[in-house]
């Protein structure tokens, strides 16, 4: 019979969170798509040794896919549709490494990912600069207090003046600039970079493909100026430009969202990688007590609880597994340990506990806060949920975005009616899609609503590969939804071209064919209610 804990075990159990959680460093990689956020994340894990070789999605013969990119679909167009997630230690710290989809179409996700990390990395092209889903992702971070890292990429290919962009990153997001790198050579000349820190040259040298690390040569400035000339003399000029203009870090101001520190990089040539780790570690904010849905904080040192962020199946064609990634916010966390689902106070015992990065998984026995946690099998659990163990609590609910587009879905082949449910009832649980009643349409032929017409590709591919149930979509004219009650349906019943349906919460839509419809619609009964949902547009 194993004895109860005692007051002195739990005593131990909070110390050891708290000294986990101090060498935790959680973040999310997040740009605009083809920025090369899943090559980052695979010269992120070559450098830390876990992986021996890394490989872009079209990279060259011999080279491996990109092993965060696990769907047929991410393999076959080259980009993120799904978050995938990564543990690896690298110093005296353990990196929580969460790749994200750039993709407008899969914002949602991406904006989820985001209430599980404590820092993001933000990944900016150096030949396109700030473009539209970066900017929308500086604002989700902005919005959120999550201090970012920014990393200019590509710097091996032509670009933008290295100086131009630092003018474009303060005048479009508000935030400024302090490099702690500077590049050495023209954008499409990259010979390494100036460590502003020490004045020190870290010269690059080029490896087959880009697949193993590339090696660093540090050099002094005198030695820098004897190898390179009038390249490293315009490096250290620049340099002294943003000293005079006070581009200096400062870490409150950093934590504070005022400023970004800036790395310039190559990500598939694997050049200033380690200099990214090195300021992950040495810069980005540990986890902290996290606000529960009433504003009060639970320590790190309080008893164990998480919220999930995201729920992914079909990983493992084999088992047809469904697995809820936790982010973990107090106390520790022990595989097989009975935790409580806030929302309907049951017990959920956590049996199969395990890290994954794409397809590839490893088992989890003990996790502390900043950490994330798939648990398989999980199907007594949703998006937002919160877990808790002894004192309750429940985290804010998630963010659902307001969907742009509409398709009634349809099985193609009646006799599979059971799989068409299942995998209808899977996407909406996932997040993949929302699902909406009408009773218009009935129970057979349910709308599903997105963000981005990309969604709908997922859906039918899952439906089809996974579920074995092919579907038909027939969009519908809609672009607007909004949040109505039951006393307004007679007055919007009256209008045409509008038609109500219900989420899987019960709650109602009105949906409109566009703003103009709304918009005579409020005109013409202005009592009745029509509340918006939280936007793309807020990310």
């Amino acid at each position: 019979m194993t004895a109860a804990p005692t007051s002195g075990d739990a005593d131990r159990t909070a110390r050891s969170a708290v000294a986990e959680a101090a060498r935790r460093r959680t973040f999310a990689v997040i740009s605009h798509p083809d920025a090369g956020k899943s090559t980052l994340t695979e010269a992120l894990a070559l450098h830390a040794r876990v992986i021996g070789q890394a490989g872009a999605v079209h990279g060259k013969a011999g080279r491996r896919g990109t092993v965060s990119d696990w769907m047929d679909m991410e393999k076959a167009r080259g980009i993120s549709i799904t978050s995938a997630a990564l543990q690896f230690e690298y110093r005296d710290a353990v990196i929580n490494l969460l790749d994200t989809p750039g993709h407008a179409d899969f914002s949602e996700d991406t904006y989820r990912v985001l209430t599980a990390v404590d820092a993001a990395v933000m990944l900016v092209d150096a030949a396109k600069g700030l473009e539209t889903q970066t900017m929308k992702l500086f604002a989700v971070c902005k919005h959120r207090g999550i201090p970012i890292i920014t990393v200019i990429n590509k710097w091996d290919r032509p670009g933008k003046d290295a100086l131009e962009l630092m003018d474009e990153i303060s005048e479009r997001t508000g935030l400024t600039p302090t490099p702690l790198t500077w590049p050495v050579g023209i954008a499409g000349d990259f010979r390494g970079v100036l460590d502003r820190r020490d004045g020190t040259f870290r010269r690059f040298t080029r490896t087959a493909g880009g697949a193993t690390i590339a090696p660093e040569e540090l050099l002094t400035a005198a030695e820098a100026t004897a190898r390179e000339g009038d390249v490293w003399r315009q490096a250290e000029e620049e340099a002294e430009l943003l000293e005079a203009t006070g581009a200096e870090h400062d870490q409150e101001s950093f934590l504070g969202g005022v400023t970004t520190p800036v790395l310039f990089a190559s990500a598939i040539s694997n050049f200033g990688v380690g200099a990214l780790l090195d300021t992950l570690v040495d810069l980005a904010p540990p986890p902290a007590g996290r606000p529960d849905a009433d504003g009060a904080v639970r320590g790190l040192d309080e008893p164990f609880s998480a919220f999930v962020f995201k729920v992914q199946s079909g990983m493992d064609a084999a088992h047809r597994d469904r697995l809820a990634y936790i982010r973990i916010c107090s106390g520790v966390f022990e595989r097989g340990m009975v935790v409580t689902h806030a929302g309907t106070g049951r017990p959920f015992a956590t049996k199969y506990a395990q890290h994954v990065f794409g397809r590839e998984r490893e088992s989890v026995d003990v996790a502390y806060p900043g950490d994330v946690v798939g648990l398989v099998n999980a199907s007594a659990l949703g998006v937002g949920d919160s877990l808790y163990t002894d004192r309750s609590v429940s985290y804010p609910a998630l963010t659902t975005f307001a969907p742009e587009h509409f398709a009634v879905v349809r099985s193609r082949d009646t006799a599979k009616h059971k799989q068409f449910r299942k995998g209808i009832e899977q996407l909406d649980s996932e997040g993949v899609v929302q699902v909406l009643r009408s009773e218009r349409r009935g129970d057979g032929s349910p709308v599903l609503a997105v963000v981005g017409p990309m969604q709908f590709e997922v859906a039918t591919h899952r439906m089809e590969h996974e579920f074995n149930a092919p579907v038909a979509l027939d969009r519908l004219p809609y672009s607007i939804a909004m949040r109505t009650d039951e006393a307004s349906l007679p007055l919007i019943a009256s209008s045409g071209g509008v038609e109500v349906v219900q989420r899987t919460t019960g709650e109602l839509l009105a949906l409109f064919p566009d703003k103009w419809a709304l918009r005579m619609l409020q005109q013409r009964h202005p009592r009745v209610t029509l509340e918006p949902l939280v936007a793309a547009q807020l990310a």
